[in-house]
């Protein structure tokens, strides 16, 4: 990506009283020294954001691999594309581990972050209508509750991710089966268990093959999506009623013990913990509850931030300024919900933006940048 080219005086037009006084005021700053500036930060920020596109290969005129060389820090894979309902970036085996090489080949540090949701069961992007084993469901390997079940499982399910070069998975779901018929959890086979002994040590197990095979993982959906009626991707979908405490449990445990990579937070209205946003934008949930209750130091990942809930409510600009300000560190554009190639682009403005005006600073902008860091596959 090429970003526009920025002068002194564009500068001190866009800016508050207080920046054209540091700007005006620092006469040792030459105007060349601006635009690299602004590159740099367009590229701290591009490194936090993980993008989904169209496509089972890639040629260096694309958009993706366009973003990929200008600091994208990393793609979704997806098997289905639910807008046109045709393959989107899995057809085989063969086909998309080579697109995998050719996404990682454009990465400036070989370090591109390439993830999915491979859950098992329903939710599986390799599965095999596109060449991969089937893999049960944390449903079932709950019911099973046997720690050499869930070992030999979880090994399977990571040889896939492995075999194409994932190295982030947006698993194992923590949540637990409070309401067994949820369409977004226990009617789909997405929890191991009602009991958080269970789904810790089903988790743990998964975890722990991941990490054998140095694949990193996401715990989700924090702070609990076990009793949620509807799906977040395609509607508002509110727990103030239902929500339980003791759905923090596992998230509780798991970061206690120190087998988490990373948390994913769920775009649920829960009024119970903040009465006025979701709590995937909630610094009540993300700052206050996960990092200062909870303990947890490391990277939070949104879930999809073109999901229905939120964009009914949040155009980009608002939903990315809540979302840092919220305590948010990697942020994910899934592209599934609608399709944008200028996302990238888009997100990075809207964020420049942000620390011209001083509604957030280049500080809080490195601190995500060193905890995404800790995902990325070393080189």
């Amino acid at each position: 990506m090429n970003s526009p080219r920025v002068t002194r005086r564009t500068l001190l037009a866009g800016a508050g009283s207080a920046a054209v006084a540091a700007l005006t005021g620092c006469e040792s700053r030459t105007q060349a020294s601006a635009p690299r500036d602004e590159a740099a930060l367009r590229r701290k920020v591009a490194s936090l954001l993980v993008v989904g596109f169209r496509g089972q290969r890639v040629t260096a005129d694309d958009w993706i691999v366009k973003a990929i060389r200008g600091g994208l820090g990393g793609v979704i894979l997806f098997d289905r594309d639910l807008e046109t309902e045709s393959v989107r970036n899995i057809g085989s085996p063969e086909q998309v581990t080579a697109l995998v090489r050719s996404l990682k080949e454009a990465s400036p540090d070989g370090r591109l972050i390439v993830s999915i949701d491979q859950e098992g069961g329903p939710t599986s992007r390799l599965n095999p209508s596109n060449g991969f084993p089937a893999t049960r469901s944390e449903a079932e390997i709950g019911a099973a509750n046997s720690a050499s079940v869930t070992r030999d499982w979880a090994r399977g399910l990571v040889a896939s991710l492995t075999r194409i070069g994932v190295n982030l998975n947006y698993a194992p779901v923590v949540d637990l089966n409070v309401d067994p018929q949820s369409r977004a959890i226990g009617g789909l086979g997405r929890s191991f268990s009602a009991d958080p002994e269970v789904v810790v040590r089903c988790a743990s197990e998964e975890i722990e093959a991941h990490r054998a095979a140095k694949v990193k993982t996401s715990i989700k959906h924090f702070p609990g999506l076990g009793s949620a009626p509807g799906n977040t991707d395609f509607e508002t979908v509110d727990v103030s009623a239902s929500w339980q405490e003791r759905e923090l449990e596992p998230f509780r445990r798991l970061v206690k013990e120190g087998r988490t990579d990373s948390v994913m937070v769920a775009h649920l209205r829960n009024t119970q913990l903040d009465p006025d946003h979701p709590v995937s934008l909630s610094r009540a949930v993300v700052t206050d509850l996960l990092r200062n209750k909870l303990g947890w130091q490391g990277p939070v990942v949104s879930d999809d931030l073109q999901a229905a809930a939120i964009t009914s409510r949040y155009d980009l600009t608002e939903a990315v300024t809540l979302a840092f300000q919220a305590g948010l560190d990697l942020l994910v554009f899934a592209n599934q919900q609608v399709y944008d190639p200028r996302v990238v682009e888009r997100t990075l403005d809207t964020v420049v933006d942000l620390v011209r005006s001083g509604r957030l600073t280049e500080e809080r902008i490195d601190r995500s940048v060193a905890r995404v860091d800790t995902l990325r596959p070393r080189s």
